[in-house]
């Protein structure tokens, strides 16, 4: 993440912190995927819609994700511009577990999930995020 961006998203996030709390990581994440199948019929869709003119292809909505040792925050990002959007949710890191890491050719990703809760949380994280991706995982155990 950029200077820009993360001045940006921090700023977003200082109100919100309580006294004492910092922010340890931030970064650019995606919580949901396009698969290789969704995203050929959706460029092949466009291709004879536009008499092939024009391909397109889905690409996943960017999430800033901010951890504190208390909580994790996540907003959602503007793609064109440096801003948040808006603040999404707030979770509790207190119980949070996670799963193994999932190694994918272009990015890899893991579950974060809380006993109470039987929904998981997947966070994607690209190949340039493996720093941000690794310092997060350090801190969630994984599940048993």
């Amino acid at each position: 993440m950029n200077g820009k961006r993360r001045r940006l998203f921090l700023a977003a996030v200082h109100p919100m912190l309580e006294p004492g709390e910092q922010v340890e990581v931030a970064t650019i994440v995606n919580l949901s995927s396009v698969s290789v199948r969704r995203t050929a019929a959706f460029a092949v869709a466009s291709t004879i819609v536009t008499g092939g003119a024009l391909a397109m292809m889905p690409t996943p909505t960017p999430m800033y994700l901010a951890m504190t040792g208390r909580r994790i925050f996540i907003f959602r990002a503007n793609p064109m511009f440096a801003r948040p959007e808006e603040h999404l949710m707030t979770i509790p890191r207190a119980g949070l577990v996670r799963s193994q890491i999932r190694e994918r050719l272009i990015n890899s990703s893991f579950v974060v999930s809380s006993p109470d809760n039987e929904q998981g949380l997947r966070i994607i994280f690209s190949l340039l995020n493996r720093k941000n991706r690794n310092a997060i995982a350090s801190v969630l155990p994984l599940a048993g």
